[in-house]
């Protein structure tokens, strides 16, 4: 990694990449780590995703406008752009945990059609703002701390030994860590519930429940008890979108995984998925991830 010394602000660390080389690194944090303990107010922000997964809290960070106490099992979904800050480094010397970071491309090529594009790999999801996992901190269960612990020192492992086929490795470790984040990130509802908001959870909730239904603005307002235009400015606020557009998100959802796991035709997936109309959702997704269902699924299968 590199500092971005060009831009004004926090420093900007970008991710130096070389010919033949999976542009992915991990990150240790904790004592042994360069520049460890940070100091506090330090501020900083990154040109690529980062996943920040503590086996062991402490400290406290700002990401995202709010202050976040890091706890044992807590991961941080951190979209490039967004601005770190370590505000108390109280419980620093217990701190362990593990970065990652990497470039969209690692995943695979950027072959016409491959769907790896930053907005539209469903593995990138979490990383969007106001896509996929909304909250910025996920939890893991305690069951699974282990099995994230040992995947994220293989990981590291690999790209520090760089034995024959290390890259196709690397690579492999990466998408199965980004598939266990998707699934920590599906219910908003929980997120937002782990993340103290239980408004926004029964809205997620009510969602989730009848998405699948013609429900609208005033149906999932009346659930909640608000007015519907007091909850649009309340969900737009919390999360950079509408409750329409969060609909049709989870919609959307619904369709991309059973044009994956199912050969199900696009109008028995349109009906599943809340769609009355083939034609309209058709359009809709086109409109969402650039090219239709069908080639959705041919790219997935590849």
């Amino acid at each position: 990694m590199r500092v971005d010394t060009r831009s004004a602000g926090p420093p900007a660390y970008k991710l130096v990449t070389a010919p033949g080389v999976p542009p992915l690194m991990t990150v240790r944090f904790g004592r042994g780590m360069a520049g460890w303990p940070p100091d506090e107010g330090h501020s900083h922000l990154h040109h690529f995703p980062l996943l920040a997964y503590f086996a062991v809290g402490g400290v406290a960070m700002r990401l995202a406008g709010r202050l976040w106490r890091v706890e044992s099992g807590d991961v941080y979904v951190i979209a490039p752009g967004e601005v770190v800050a370590v505000e108390d480094t109280g419980g620093v010397e217990e701190l362990e945990g593990w970065g990652v970071v990497f470039l969209p491309e690692a995943l695979g090529p950027q072959a016409p059609g491959s769907l790896l594009a930053w907005h539209t790999h469903p593995l990138l999801f979490p990383f969007t703002r106001g896509s996929g996992g909304v909250a910025t901190r996920l939890r893991v269960p305690l069951a699974d701390r282990a099995a994230w612990h040992e995947r994220l020192a293989i990981l590291d492992h690999e790209l520090r030994d760089q034995r024959d086929g290390y890259q196709t490795a690397v690579i492999a470790h990466l998408t199965l860590l980004l598939v266990e984040l998707a699934r920590l990130a599906r219910d908003a509802a929980s997120d937002f519930r782990l993340n103290g908001e239980p408004l926004l959870a029964d809205v997620f909730t009510y969602i989730e429940d009848h998405y699948a239904e013609r429900i609208s603005l005033q149906d999932v307002a009346r659930a909640v008890h608000l007015t519907p235009g007091y909850l649009t400015t309340l969900v737009r606020q919390k999360t950079g979108r509408p409750v329409q557009e969060w609909i049709a998100e989870r919609r959307l959802g619904r369709a991309r995984r059973l044009l994956v796991e199912t050969d199900l035709g696009v109008e028995e997936i349109a009906n599943a998925a809340g769609y009355r109309d083939p034609a309209y959702f058709a359009r809709q997704f086109k409109r969402a991830h650039g090219v239709t269902p069908l080639a959705w699924r041919c790219a997935s299968r590849r």
